[in-house]
Parts: structure tokens; sequence; C-alpha cells
């Protein structure tokens, strides 16, 4: 590929600011566009195209991050197109950290957009890296820029490149690599067409390292190993990584922890886990190595303990055992100390934890979500341990980027100050189910009025190694459309979900759906007792574990009038050899289900499928690997054909989570269409 000349800030700016402002324009009009359509054809806006313009119309931040010497925040911020349909591109801005100056556009590309992503500073602050498809669209590059804006293009490669870091001594930058990838890894996204001889072949995510005075990427770690996530260690020499061997997809659940040697590429496994590891960090002063271990469903969802162990190998130590929080990120500090981010019941939270001692100190918590750009809370950390970047959001209050000492961060943008919650407030309900606390949320409709009473939507989250917390939703969360249409939601926390410590998170082992759907049951009975909800008007819906979830609810209850399982399971059975990630059942289910089918039939819905009488829609995608379509499309039959009210919807070249604005839309209209043909 040619390389891009150096790009002067000035010129981007000059050139591209324009553009940015029309679309910044776009965005601030996309509700009014619907509403002066309506206005057109002599139509008020609906409720549900009311709560389409909500979920759409925010600004998205997609990683935010801190320069080490605390000077300056760095940001990735989606471009929307018109009507919030996302355009797909993206755009870096800079800002000191203290908000005195205005943002300034940091870009590879200037006067056109593209999407650029994976920002990381070098260890002075003074370069900041990440990844542009500039050259050419759709294939990312990486770029350095200086803080003058003089933006250099390093690498041409084919393939897929992520998580680009900096070396400590600046020389280097290592990133993650697919080489000719014929998709994003993770199996989240749309899964390709396979026919022909099945074989188990795969593209293997390998540790690259770049020459940042040369531009030379050169491969490290074996062709043969799937690298997850890593860290340099403080000699520059080494690095820290969570791999595996095989299908990188399925495998993540049996990673292990290697160290390796940057110029060599040879790795040593130092840790083999019982559960699943994430966030591996070398110590600063190289002696040690931290990670979080735990039971995790999903691959970005990361929850568990903190755990540190020598860099030469041996014994971990679990520095948070039996503690009623879901650790989900972690840095080390110069005092040697660790913070991190975790999530306690609903809450988000920041604590230190000294290694040597144990002592915990709670630094802040609140209700809000808090994400640099990582899945669960997270923050971007200074080298002082104290100040922060990150994007701060909960149900009433968009997202927007902020910075500052941890808890007392400023306000640095402001994006999305126009756009306000397309439904009513938001509560924190508490209850006891069986011997456990239980937390979830309970929203309520919009214009609520307490003299009427509404109908109730349960809303499972996915998982189940997550939990629902006080954070803006997007389209994808098409249930809190249902607001807008006059219904309460509830968004419970059941046994299996991060938030209360690890035994709460392994609570579902060989039991899923029945600990974990009495305490929603529970949670019902508590909605019902805290607000004005009618007990005959029902319903029941979930993606993923959530949609299992509501294939399972209806099979075992008729408490609900009205079902919408998005992306569920059916039958574990056939489910086992369907999926693509088969490696999550095990810790779940104790064995395989060749090895114990019993444990699997007496939780699978189809089980008990003569017992549905609840009215069914059921979503899901044609390449999902994770709860694939012939799931959706047995429970489908089996209503069909025992003469139960379903509908079966699948959509092209989606997997499990959506891509396409189209069918994002599509997905909240039929959902609020079917519950409100059976629950009003």
């Amino acid at each position: 590929m040619p390389t891009r000349s150096a790009i002067f800030l000035l010129a981007a700016i000059s050139i591209l600011a324009p553009q940015l402002a029309a679309q910044k324009s776009q965005h601030a009009a996309r509700k009014g566009s619907l509403r002066a359509k309506a206005v057109g054809e002599n139509k008020p806006l609906t409720p549900v195209e009311t709560a389409i313009a909500t979920l759409t119309a925010a600004r998205t931040f997609e990683q935010v991050a801190i320069s080490r010497d605390a000077k300056s925040v760095a940001w990735v911020e989606a471009i929307p197109g018109r009507d919030g349909i996302e355009t797909g591109n993206s755009a870096i801005y800079l800002s000191p950290a203290d908000g005195k100056t205005s943002p300034r556009l940091i870009t590879a590309s200037p006067g056109v957009l593209r999407t650029e992503s994976g920002i990381a500073w070098s260890p002075d602050g003074k370069q900041l890296a990440f990844l542009s498809d500039a050259a050419k669209a759709g294939q990312s590059q990486l770029y350095v820029a200086n803080l003058s804006g003089v933006a250099k293009k390093l690498t041409s490669v084919k393939g897929f490149l992520d998580a680009p870091r900096w070396s400590p001594d600046g020389k280097t930058i290592a990133a993650l690599f697919i080489e000719n990838a014929p998709r994003a890894s993770g199996p989240l996204v749309a899964e390709a067409a396979e026919t022909g001889e099945i074989k188990d072949s795969f593209y293997e995510q390998r540790l690259a390292v770049v020459d940042v005075a040369t531009g030379k990427l050169r491969q490290v770690t074996p062709a043969d190993m799937y690298i997850y996530e890593y860290d340099w260690a403080p000699d520059s020499q080494h690095l820290v990584a969570t791999a595996a061997r095989g299908n990188g997809d399925n495998n993540w659940y049996i990673a292990e922890l290697f160290t390796i040697g940057a110029a060599s590429g040879a790795m040593n496994s130092i840790y083999k886990p019982a559960l699943q590891i994430a966030r591996p960090l070398w110590s600063l002063d190289g002696k040690s190595i931290a990670f979080i271990e735990g039971l995790m469903s999903d691959e970005p969802s990361v929850g568990g303990d903190i755990f540190v162990m020598p860099a030469s190998g041996g014994k971990p130590k679990n520095l948070t055992p039996e503690k009623k929080f879901s650790a989900s990120w972690l840095a080390w500090t110069t005092k040697q100390t660790i913070i991190y981010a975790a999530q306690i019941g609903g809450d988000s939270a920041v604590g230190s934890v000294d290694p040597r001692t144990g002592e915990i100190q709670d630094i802040y918590q609140g209700s809000e979500s808090i994400s640099a750009g990582l899945w669960n809370p997270n923050i971007s950390l200074a080298a002082d341990g104290e100040t922060a970047a990150l994007t701060i959001s909960a149900f009433d209050a968009p997202p927007e980027v902020w910075a500052g000492k941890i808890g007392h961060w400023t306000q640095l943008t402001s994006q999305n100050k126009d756009v306000k919650p397309a439904w009513g407030q938001l509560k924190s309900l508490q209850w006891k189910s069986d011997s456990y606390d239980v937390q979830g949320w309970l929203v309520y409709p919009l214009h609520f009025d307490p003299a009427k009473k509404y109908p109730l939507v349960v809303d499972v989250h996915g998982g189940p190694g997550a939990a629902v917390q006080s954070g803006w939703p997007g389209i994808g969360g098409f249930a809190m459309a249902l607001p807008a249409a006059g219904y309460f939601v509830l968004l419970p926390n059941p046994r299996g979900s991060f938030g209360q410590g690890e035994a709460f998170a392994r609570a579902n082992v060989r039991d899923f759906g029945y600990g974990d759907f009495r305490d929603i049951l529970a949670g019902v009975d508590a909605a019902l007792k805290a607000a004005p909800i009618d007990p005959h008007r029902l319903g029941l819906t979930g993606w993923s574990y959530g949609g299992y979830m509501t294939m399972w609810g209806v099979t075992q209850t008729n408490r609900f009038k009205a079902a919408v399982a998005g992306a569920g399971i059916a039958n574990l059975l056939s489910y086992y050899g369907e999926n693509k990630i088969d490696q999550w059942m095990i810790p779940f289910f104790g064995k395989s289900v060749y090895e114990d089918p019993e444990v699997y039939a007496k939780s699978s819905p189809i089980t008990f499928i003569k017992k549905v009488k609840t009215p069914t829609l059921v979503l899901v995608g044609d390449s999902d690997g994770e709860c694939p379509t012939p799931q959706s499309y047995e429970f489908w039959h089996a209503l069909k054909t025992l003469g139960v009210e379903t509908k079966l919807v699948v959509y092209e070249h989606e997997g499990h989570h959506f891509a396409k604005p189209d069918h994002n839309r599509d997905r909240v209209v039929r959902a609020v269409d079917w519950f409100d043909s059976h629950l009003r």
C-alpha cells in the first residue's frame, strides 16, 4: 500500500471541521427530522418512534485514554449519520485534562471521514498511536501522531489489527494481529458461511511488534497460538499474555497465563487457571503479575477476584476472596498497589488493594456506569495512580468524557447535552430469594401516572456473567423502548450475575433455570409491591442468556402473557454440538453433554415444551455463532406444532451482536408491537 506523507493538524482541522460540523448538525436534528416527517404526514410521533429517536440520538465514545503525565486526554468518538444511523466512521479528539481549551481533532485522513480507533499514549505523553483505515477503507494500519498533529503511517499489512500498546522504553509498539483475517475477531460478530468439507480451521490472533523508528512489523508469537490480552514488562523485553492454542473464539475459556520474550517469541506458561482469566498486568518493579480470575461466560465481560503471582511462576494469591464485588479492570501504581474497578451490586466502584497486606481501600462508588472503552467498569489511569479519564453515563444521563482525580472528575465534552431519556425514573430494588439478596432496576413509564395500572416486562440480561448497571442504553437494548410505550421494565441481576462476589456468580452452576429463575420471579413480586403494576399484564424478554431464560420461563409458568426471546437456547443437548464456543459450558455444567446429558436435559426448555401457553416472538441472526439459528428454529417449530401463537424472525448476516442499524430498529418495532398486541 502507498505510504501517506505526514499530515498537519491545522490542515486536518480546516478541511475536516466543516464536515464534522455538518455531521453534528445532522446529529442534533435527528429527532427533529423524525418529528418533521410526522408533522408532514399530519401524524404525531409514535411512542416507538420516540424511543428509537432517543436510543439512537446520543453520541457514543468508543475509547478514552489519558496520558501517563496526566496532562492530555484522547478519545474516540463515533460519527453518526442521518436519523442516528451509524456510519461506521469515528474520529479521535485530543484535549488537555483540565478541559480549559477546546478539543482538537487528530486524524490520518483530513477531509475524509474514516474509522480511527485503538488510541495509545507513548510513555512520555508526547505521541499518540492509533489505528486508521485512511490508506484503504476497511483496512486499518498503525499510525503515530505527535501533539502538533503530524501523523505518520507505520504499517502496511493485510489483516485485523487491534489493541496497540507502547513498550515502556517508547521504542516499540505491540499490537494484536490476525493476518488475512476474513472478519473482526471474537465470537460476537457474524460468522463466515461454511461450505464444502468442514474443518476445524481458524485464524490466529498473534502478538506483533512494530519498530517505531522504521515501521517494521514482526509477528512474535507462534502461528498456532491465539493471544487475547497482553501487557509489557517494565524491561521492554518481555510481555505477559492470556493465550490458548487452537480456535480463538472457543478456547478463551481455557486460556493460560504466559510470559513471552519480545525478541524470541518464546512462550512460557506460568499459570493454568481453574476458571477464566483476564486483564494480565506486569508490576512496575517487574516482580509480579496481576490478573482477574472468575467464572465468566463471555470474553468481553470480565468479573472475578484479583490475583497476584510471581512473574517467574508460582502459586497465585487471591487478594479479594469472598469480597462482595466483581473486579473488572486493574492497574499497578508506582507504590506497588493495585487500582481496580469493579461492580458492587448494580453500582460501579474503584478501589485499591495492597498485594503485600491484602488491605483494601474504597476510593469511589456510584450508580452510574464508568468506562474507558471496555465492558463493565473500567477507567484510564495516569502514572500518578490518582488521575483518570473515562466516560460516565446513567439511565437519565447520556455519556460524556470526564477526567480528573478519581471520583472528582471534570466534564470535558457536552456532545449529548440536548438528549433526554424517553423513559421515566429508575429505582433500584432489593429483594430476598432463597438465601440470597438480589438487586435489580425498575424503570418507570414515560409520563407515569400513579393513579393508573401499567403492564410490566421483565428484561433478563445476557451472560449470565454480567450485570445491569445504570448506563445510557443504545438501540441494542430494545426493551428500553417499552417505557415510552407505557410499560414498566424490570432489569434483574439474579444469581449468576456479577456484582456480589464469586459465590453469587457461581450459584447457578449446574442449576440453569432453577435458582436464577426463582430470583427473577421474586423480583416480579417485589416490583408488584413497589409500583402500580397490573399482575395480569406481565411480559418476559431477553437476549442470549436472557433469550434462554425467556424460553425457559414460558415453560415453567403461565404468569407471563407475552414473551420475546432473542438469540435464545431451546435445547442444551443439541446446542452443545451447534455453537462455536462450547468450551464455556464445561465450567457451568461440570462435564460435556456426552458425559452428563442429564444435567443439560433438566435445564433445557425443550424438555418442558408442552407446558407453554405464552405467545412468543423469536428473534435471531442467521450467522450467530454463540446462540445459533437452529436453536430459535427448534423452539418456534415446537410452539407452532403445539398450537401456541408464535413468530420467528431471522436477520440476514447478523451475529450475536447486531451490526446493521435497520435490523436493530426492526427488533425494537417488533418487540413493542408484540407486547402491545398481548398486554394492552
